[in-house]
């Protein structure tokens, strides 16, 4: 997470939390990116020689960063093992824009992402979210109804339980 106080963040920025999307070419995806309805947020910049990266705001209105690897290629997605991450997931209301925004953006289908309509009747602001793998679907949403504020359920065992 970033403090979005500092002036690399332009006034109005989203909350978010940076889900980093790997790519080939962050200025070329960034182009093509905007050229589909995406707001730049954070122009390309190398981040020391770890990689490149960049923040958008897509067009249906959840904040990424593309990555350019250079030393640091990323955690990857290990197969089916609890406690990792195993998808990712946007939640927003124009599922459909969406996908077909990070398609063109990144010049490739997101293997490993889904696209839904936000749940709930006062769906928050659109987003991405993180599946993580666990053994026990119903027990972790046993025990997560009773840690915080918001309802917790299954509605979609292929992406996961949302709590919200």
């Amino acid at each position: 997470m970033s403090d979005l106080a500092h002036p690399v963040y332009p006034p109005g920025t989203p909350a978010h939390i940076a889900y980093y999307l790997a790519v080939d070419d962050v200025d070329r995806r960034v182009e093509a990116a905007m050229a589909d309805g995406a707001r730049l947020v954070v122009a390309p910049f190398d981040a020391g020689d770890q990689g490149r990266t960049a923040t958008l705001v897509d067009p249906v209105g959840a904040a990424f960063s593309p990555w350019q690897p250079r030393r640091f290629t990323g955690w990857g997605f290990p197969p089916r093992s609890a406690g990792v991450p195993q998808r990712m997931v946007l939640a927003c209301d124009r599922p459909e824009r969406a996908r077909d925004f990070y398609r063109k953006a990144l010049g490739v289908r997101p293997a490993r992402a889904d696209f839904v309509t936000a749940p709930g009747p006062t769906a928050s602001a659109p987003r991405w979210e993180l599946a993580v793998g666990v053994d026990d679907p119903d027990g972790v949403v046993a025990r997560a109804g009773g840690l915080g504020p918001g309802p917790c359920s299954a509605p979609r065992r292929a992406v996961g339980p949302w709590c919200g």
